[in-house]
């Protein structure tokens, strides 16, 4: 306890490089807190500055069960590379606490998620307010309301890579995570690529559990402003699942708002900042990709909310607004769970002929006709030599601030009916049923007409990026070839997960497993020839050929090509059978038919 005393009284000296505060109206909220009496959490103990290592989580978790074991139960959902057991508190108020049981309930399911940056850690402290005073008796009413999924720690390795000093810009807890996990990756940013155990853990535990609602609990960087929580989903416009964010925005936002405003807390919008050191710029309208956790959902038709607090704002104000958000999510779901899910099941039947991939910032602005900021001045700074920005802790509202949402559509591509992958790819089917997309594997004769995608320019990353050289490339698309796909599988994509199948495995989706570097082999030649044996077959060639031997005519009188040898020598080899026909040629095929279905042909789904 002396020693935590010592980090608590660095940490507060510390909070002198950050602006400074508004005082904060929330005596209503602070009566949550519990000052002694059975679980009461470290956070309260310390009065709002502590967040428990791992050992003492997981301690109380177990705490919580023994004191409500009718109703908690605790799961090892996975280890990390450390071996550290990820676990999940389970919460039902008939006992249903495994997966097949909970489908049976009448009560929507929540699915709540804290420290997948563990540094970022009010989501844990939270819950285990909410929970124990549901263990308790103070708040019987919620597990009549719902069925709570809770994972308190995510990134249990960066949690323990624990400091004072992991985050500049955040006012506590007193020590913090880090924010990646032990091999350095983030795991908000694996949702597609999946190489994480952690992030493994977490889609198996929504492929078992099919929760209603998941709920992501983060910090969030960047401006002042007096919004003490923020969250956010894809927008209605740039969604693909538009009628679950239409969903949320009138059903569960303005429960969710009411709430915090009631309990002296200033909910927003998740917005981040064009120019950090001119905010009268605007706004930036952030839409999430598939490789984040709200992104994925948005694809996947799961009703996902981001929550970003503010990491200004004390960490005593950040847990409570969490509290009070998360009860005003429960809230919401018990009572529009219908709405929700009729919304779900419209997106899921739903798979477009064409599918936006990429986005861009709009260069016409939308306004906010209202922001909550704060003021700043504005000065040439001595150590980086330009003008930076000085909040001085004064509320000041912004009227009508421009705010550029990434409305541009920079790449669509046509939805295939099917996509066939090859059986050597065994990897890519694991990872596919992890995303919950339904796969099928063919057996027997089968020969189908498929198209192919060639590369025809491509460019790695300069640097590593979550520890891969991600890889950008333009295609042409081949002639439809007969293939034979017996032992091939199979992936429909008019299925529940179509539209993230797409993302995944269509070469041009950025977050695809091709951009990721899971087909990089093609970039590799292995064989080559000798200009001793090319020569006199190439002779050959064009003399049985004239069309060729014609366009190799036209090929010569560009002069840079006729001056180079090896130039001439190479196109001649890419041209002649010897050449490796599987270079730069995208491994998987696609279908853009209705697939051919041949009566001695077996399919099962695996």
């Amino acid at each position: 306890m002396f020693a935590s005393l010592l980090v608590l009284s660095a940490s507060l000296a510390y909070d002198a490089h950050l602006p400074p505060l508004i005082q904060w109206q929330g005596k209503r909220s602070s009566e949550l807190l519990q000052k002694e009496g059975p679980l009461t959490t470290d956070f309260e103990l310390s009065a709002g500055e502590i967040s428990p290592n791992y050992e003492d989580t997981m301690a109380f978790v177990d705490r919580l069960v023994a004191a409500n074991p009718t109703q908690f139960k605790s799961q090892t959902i996975g280890y990390s590379n450390s071996k550290r057991a990820i676990k999940m508190l389970v919460a039902s108020e008939q006992g249903f606490f495994e997966a097949g049981q909970m489908a049976n309930s009448t009560k929507p399911t929540i699915f709540i998620q804290a420290g997948i940056h563990a540094g970022e850690i009010d989501g844990k402290d939270a819950m285990f307010m909410l929970l124990r005073d549901i263990a308790t008796g103070k708040r019987r009413d919620i597990l009549k309301k719902v069925n709570i999924l809770f994972i308190p720690i995510l990134n249990v390795d960066g949690h323990e890579r624990s400091s004072a000093f992991n985050r500049i810009n955040q006012r506590g807890p007193a020590k913090m995570g880090f924010r990646t996990n032990a091999n350095n990756l983030n795991l908000n940013r694996d949702f597609t690529k999946l190489d994480t155990p952690e992030v493994k853990s977490v889609l198996k535990v929504i492929n078992a559990y099919n929760p209603n609602l998941y709920v992501d609990v983060h910090v969030t960087d960047g401006a002042d402003y007096q919004y003490d929580v923020t969250y956010g989903y894809n927008p209605v416009f740039a969604s693909e699942s538009p009628a679950v964010s239409d969903t949320l925005n009138h059903y569960f936002k303005p429960l969710i708002d009411e709430r915090l405003a009631e309990q002296g807390h200033t909910p927003g919008q998740l917005v981040f900042v064009m120019d950090k050191r001119d905010f009268k710029k605007g706004l930036a309208g952030w839409v999430a990709t598939p490789r984040f956790s709200n992104g994925w959902g948005d694809l996947k038709s799961l009703p996902t909310i981001l929550v970003e607090n503010h990491s200004l704002k004390p960490y005593k104000q950040r847990v409570l607004g969490t509290y009070v958000f998360l009860d005003g999510a429960i809230n919401a779901l018990s009572q529009h769970s219908h709405v929700l899910a009729n919304a779900v099941k419209k997106e899921q039947e739903f798979v477009p002929k064409q599918l936006i991939v990429k986005r861009g910032y709009s260069k016409q602005a939308d306004t906010i006709s209202e922001f909550k900021g704060i003021e700043y001045s504005s000065s040439m700074n001595a150590l980086s030599g330009q003008n930076e920005v000085k909040y001085i802790g004064k509320p000041h509202t912004y009227s009508d601030l421009p705010i550029y949402w990434q409305k541009e559509v920079i790449s669509t591509v046509e939805v295939p009916k099917a996509f066939f992958i090859p059986p050597v790819y065994s990897n890519i089917i694991e990872k596919l049923k992890l995303h919950g997309v339904s796969v099928n594997k063919l057996e027997g004769a089968n020969t189908q007409p498929l198209k192919k995608a060639k590369v025809i320019d491509y460019a790695f990353d300069k640097a590593p990026f979550e520890g891969r050289f991600r890889v950008s490339a333009s295609f042409d698309y081949l002639p439809a070839i007969n293939v034979d796909l017996d032992g091939w599988y199979q992936v429909n994509t008019q299925q529940k997960a179509g539209e993230l199948a797409v993302h995944l495995l269509h070469p041009e989706a950025p977050d695809s497993f091709f951009a990721w570097g899971e087909f990089n082999t093609i970039f590799q030649r292995t064989e080559y020839m000798e200009n001793y044996a090319l020569i006199p077959f190439a002779r050959q060639m064009l003399k049985d050929n004239p069309k060729l031997a014609l366009k190799f005519d036209e090929k010569l009188k560009d002069k840079s090509f006729s001056e180079d040898a090896d130039a001439r020598l190479n196109w001649l080899y890419e041209q002649s059978p010897f050449y490796d026909q599987a270079y730069l040629k995208y491994p998987i095929l696609m279908s853009f038919e209705e697939p051919v279905v041949i009566p001695d042909q077996k399919s099962k789904e695996i």
